[in-house]
Formats: C-alpha cells, sequence, structure tokens
C-alpha cells in the first residue's frame, strides 16, 4: 500500500470528493438556518445551528483543503485543468474566508439567539463562492475526468478497490 493512499486515496476513490460532501452539507446547512432565522421561523434555534455548522464546515474545510491541496499539486502546471482546478480552489478559500469572518463576527449573536444582518450577508455571500467553487470542482471531474478511472466494465466487487489485482495480472499474463 502506497503513504500516498493516506492523504490522496485509492485509485478511483480520491478521499478529497467524499470530505467536500460533509463541508458543502454544514456550510450549506448554515445558510439555511441563517435564512430560517432571520425571517423568524425558530429564530433562536436557527441562529445556534447557524453558528455551530459554521464551525463544523471550517473544521471539515481544513481537510478538504488539504486533500484537495495535495490533488492540485499532481496537476501539469498551466494546463486546462490546472486553471480549473486552482478557480475552483480560490473560490472555496474564498468562500471559507466569508464564513470565518461569519462565524467569528457572528459569535455575540449566537449567544443572544439571533444571526445578525452583518454575519448573513457574510453567509450569503460564502455560499455564492461555495456554488461557483462546487460548480467548477464539479467540471474537475466531470469534464476534465481528473482521478476517473472509467473502468464502466469492470465488476461491483472489484469497482468498489480498483485497485490491481495479482490473479487478473496472471491471468492476462501480466
Amino acid at each position: 500500500m502506497k503513504l500516498s493512499y493516506l492523504w490522496r486515496g485509492l485509485p478511483g476513490h480520491p478521499i478529497h470528493p467524499p470530505l467536500t460532501d460533509a463541508t458543502i452539507g454544514a456550510y450549506t446547512a448554515a445558510t439555511v438556518m441563517a435564512v430560517a432565522s432571520v425571517i423568524g421561523v425558530a429564530e433562536k434555534s436557527a441562529a445556534h445551528g447557524w453558528w455551530l455548522a459554521l464551525v463544523v464546515g471550517l473544521i471539515a474545510t481544513a481537510l478538504t483543503a488539504l486533500t484537495g491541496f495535495f490533488d492540485w499539486l499532481t496537476i501539469e502546471w498551466g494546463s486546462n485543468l490546472w486553471w480549473t482546478a486552482t478557480w475552483h480552489m480560490l473560490s472555496m478559500l474564498t468562500a471559507t474566508v466569508f464564513f470565518l469572518i461569519a462565524a467569528l463576527v457572528g459569535h455575540a449573536g449566537y449567544k443572544t439567539g439571533a444571526v445578525e444582518t452583518g454575519p448573513f450577508i457574510l453567509t450569503v455571500v460564502g455560499f455564492c463562492f461555495l456554488t461557483v467553487g462546487g460548480w467548477l470542482g464539479g467540471a474537475v471531474v466531470y469534464v476534465h475526468g481528473m482521478r476517473v478511472l472509467s473502468l464502466t466494465g469492470e465488476p461491483p466487487g472489484r469497482a468498489v478497490a480498483p485497485v490491481p489485482h495479482p490473479e487478473k495480472e496472471m491471468a492476462e499474463g501480466g
């Protein structure tokens, strides 16, 4: 087993994409709860959930960004894929900055059970950058095909772990 599997994942099973699900989910929940608090739906509970979801998102971002950065380092500098991945990374980092500032300046509102105007705007702007970054991340995978093996004929048992199989290589004369 290669040491890089710890931060990159197995072939066909990179670590970065599943971590993005947790990060995007936390920030999406924070945005929904911020809106719910501002419009008066469970104002205090939603405000508490908003701030806590931001904190969870920020914690998840640390691992997500780190694994994404390691993947980014493997891309050919200046290629079309590199540019798409770079814009993805910049958009996600920008979103993170907005969410971080929202959490920092919004902590007082969390304690009183209200999402104040400034942190609310920061959260919505962060969510906009998150959406653009997610779109670009999708392009990295679905347009450029980064880390996609495209083994459509692979049987289910092997598709869950498409690593080299010695018995298959022996049968093929390898």
